[in-house]
């Protein structure tokens, strides 16, 4: 028998399996063809730079969609939050979708969605159209988010992971960070209805890009019988009323509203049913099963952390240059754009320094530097502008830089392979639950405290006080000097403003000290972790 008919001929990779088993399997004489590797790996991180840049590419932009769609202020905030609420439904099921029908097609489908949502969205005429738009959207992007990192873990070997992670982390910090900025100026030089349109042509060339060179696995039809439906609705329930509570709960009261309070107990109820659900069925829709790796473990508290952080620091300094600097969107833009610069000039530092330290080491300095960062914050006063905030975000962005490619690495350093889409998907999921905490501490601070500081400062504002009479005195003479016809109320009035200005911008000192307390929570959660196998670190040094 000739070696000819002994060849069967090519092979398709195996259901469910990655192209780096695949490629082992054929043996030595196998050579993949890393550039059309590249050119559909490049497609898919692209894919979830647009999915992660559309959470924050309104941010600044908020006022003009209002007016644009005839929103009141309570519904607005709705275009954000409905985002990450489809987002953080979808998230975990991805795993479960491309282990069925294999990564390409469901990547694919989902960045077609994206972009038929995105023009929707961008012609919305309504909040209510708006709010539909923007839920599918969020469920395409969902699904953009994980399988990019996961596939990264699967098909490139240990030697080239470590650049993989440099990447993924300056997508998961940049596009957050740039989303205000690329957002405020397309409002300013367009119109806000770009912030949505922008999105077609990367995805058209994502869709190219994948669909031609991203082959990595194929799918296993089978999984299509016997689907979860119990755990996929306990799931859905579970996150969709937690979000809800975290998003509005800080406005309504927290357990004081009978609707939150409600949502919470279901969301707890859900919850727990979920988890028994994938624990004890046969075929959980989302395995469970990567919780069971002591650094996946530790890791994962980690990245509920540094989505708090990171989010929540994204949320609080636009928030303070717009209500106390009253800057414009394309000003806000521009301030911080310093994190996204800083964070891509030392992503390929940080990628090199992560490969030949401890990388609990480097989670701790990480997170020790975004914490350092966070408290410079803390002296944060009315005045505060561009130069300031520059130096804040020039450490935080490196320290993020750090804190996200090391614990990411340490997360899935002693997981087996065949985790690695459950364990993407999970990861995810806890960095954007970890943001919404982020989001809706940061409100409850600002909403609480600056109620708690203002009564203060009222309370200084009484007839032993000379230097508050003083005040009075003087600002009255300047109301009437002004020809104000009731001068002492104008004065009071004038007072007010200036006890709130000043009582916010110390409620925005809390939230930095807030946000500082996390980070040190952080930077120390890897003393926990078991010591990373020596041989990643070895190996990674060839990495090119």
């Amino acid at each position: 028998m000739t070696e000819a008919a002994l060849d069967p001929g090519p092979r398709a990779p195996p259901p469910g399996g990655s192209l780096g088993t695949f490629v082992s399997s054929l043996g030595p004489a196998h050579e993949i063809d890393w550039p059309k590797v590249y050119l559909g790996f490049a497609g898919m991180i692209l894919g979830q730079f647009m999915a992660i840049l559309d959470i924050q590419i309104v941010a600044a932009s908020l006022i003009p969609i209002q007016a644009g769609i005839g929103a009141n202020a309570d519904e607005i905030g709705w275009v954000q939050t409905i985002y990450l609420l489809a987002e953080v439904v979808i998230i975990p099921l991805t795993a479960y979708l491309t282990k069925m029908w294999g990564t390409r097609p469901v990547y694919v489908t989902a960045v077609g969605c994206f972009i038929l949502s995105s023009i929707a969205t961008g012609l919305s005429s309504s909040i209510e159209m708006m709010i539909f738009t923007r839920a599918l959207q969020g469920l395409a992007a969902g699904a953009m988010i994980p399988a990019g990192f996961a596939t990264a873990m699967t098909v490139f070997p240990p030697e080239r992971r470590v650049t993989v992670q440099v990447i993924f982390g300056m997508v998961v910090t940049l596009a957050p960070t740039i989303g205000p900025t690329l957002g405020g100026h397309l409002t300013e030089w367009l119109s806000w209805r770009w912030l949505f349109f922008i999105n077609v042509p990367p995805g058209a060339l994502v869709m190219f890009l994948v669909w031609r060179y991203a082959d990595f696995d194929k799918g296993d039809p089978r999984l299509a019988t016997g689907i979860d439906w119990f755990g996929l609705a306990a799931m859905t329930i579970s996150v969709l009323t937690m979000q809800y509570v975290l998003e509005e709960g800080a406005g309504d009261g927290w357990f004081q509203d009978d609707l939150i309070l409600w949502f919470s107990v279901i969301s707890v109820i859900a919850g727990v049913a979920f988890v028994w659900r994938q624990l004890t069925y046969r075929q959980p829709i989302v395995s469970l099963a990567p919780f069971r790796d002591r650094n996946f473990a530790i890791g994962s508290m980690m990245n509920l952390v540094s989505g708090l952080s990171l989010y929540g620091g994204m949320f609080v300094m636009p928030l303070f240059l717009g209500q106390i600097r009253r800057y414009s969107a394309a000003e806000v833009g521009t301030t911080l754009l310093v994190s996204g610069l800083v964070m891509f000039a030392t992503g390929p530092i940080v990628g090199r320094v992560v490969r030949y330290i401890d990388l609990r080491l480097a989670v701790l300095m990480g997170f020790g530097m975004t914490a350092y960062a966070m408290f410079l914050g803390v002296r944060v006063t009315d005045d505060w502008g561009f130069s300031q905030f520059a130096v804040l975000q020039t450490i935080r962005g490196v320290g993020v830089m750090i804190a996200m490619v090391a614990s990411s690495q340490l997360s899935i350093s002693t997981l087996p392979p065949g985790m690695m889409k459950d364990a993407s998907g999970l990861m995810n999921l806890l960095r954007n639950v970890g943001g919404a905490i982020g989001l809706a501490v940061v409100s409850t601070i600002l909403t609480h405290m600056t109620a708690v500081h203002l009564a203060d400062l009222a309370a200084g504002l009484n007839p032993t006080n000379l230097a508050a009479q003083d005040m009075m005195a003087g600002l009255s003479a300047m109301m009437q000097e002004g020809g104000a016809m009731d001068p002492e109320g104008a004065g009071r009035k004038a007072i007010g403003m200036l006890l709130r200005r000043e009582a916010s911008v110390m409620a925005f000192a809390d939230a930095f000290l807030v946000l500082t307390a996390g980070c040190i929570v952080a930077a120390l959660l890897p003393l926990l972790a078991a010591k990373p196998p020596g041989a990643l670190s070895s190996r990674a040094g060839g990495d090119h």
